[in-house]
């Protein structure tokens, strides 16, 4: 997609990062023996990844969007997609605060069977969430942007974003 703002541009190329880890510990976890048979050194380093990403980039995106955004949108008038996606940012996070032990476990090569297990079905879950909550803000979100913010505004966030 093409948007005219940098704040958009920047959360699209998050998006797609993200989307990128999440298609690829997807295939990965589907294609995983059950058990402890999951531990391979390549799986372990793609769930170390998952889980800085969980640590760091979803606390960073969703904190920029719920700060300089979700105000400005409720402001404009379009605060059903604000409290729509403000929902959807806390459940991501709650899966997230699940996942996030057993990633950092499983990178470290300490999760069992069991664990192995829990890990796979939360993983799961977090890309189903997170990818059909990128296609709204990618929908949704972003376009808006496009139209709210002016050029000084956009700049500033931009650099703001990218500071952060």
């Amino acid at each position: 997609m093409n948007f005219s703002t940098q704040t958009s541009h920047a959360l699209h190329e998050d998006h797609r990062a993200i989307l990128d880890l999440l298609g690829r510990a997807e295939q990965a976890l589907v294609r995983a023996p059950r058990g402890d048979g999951a531990r391979t050194p390549d799986l372990m380093k793609l769930m170390a990844a998952l889980g800085r990403s969980l640590e760091h980039d979803i606390d960073r995106h969703f904190g920029f969007e719920e700060r300089e955004l979700f105000v400005r949108l409720s402001e404009a008038g379009d605060g059903g997609i604000v409290a729509l996606l403000f929902e959807e940012h806390e459940a991501i996070r709650a899966v997230a605060q699940e996942l996030l032990p057993l990633t950092r476990a499983a990178a470290a090569g300490t999760l069992d069977g069991a664990g192995w297990d829990a890990l796979k079905r939360d993983a799961l879950e977090m890309v189903e969430r997170q990818v059909a909550h990128i296609q709204k803000e990618e929908m949704a979100l972003l376009p808006m942007l496009d139209d709210l913010l002016d050029d000084e505004t956009d700049r500033q966030l931009a650099f703001d974003y990218a500071a952060s």
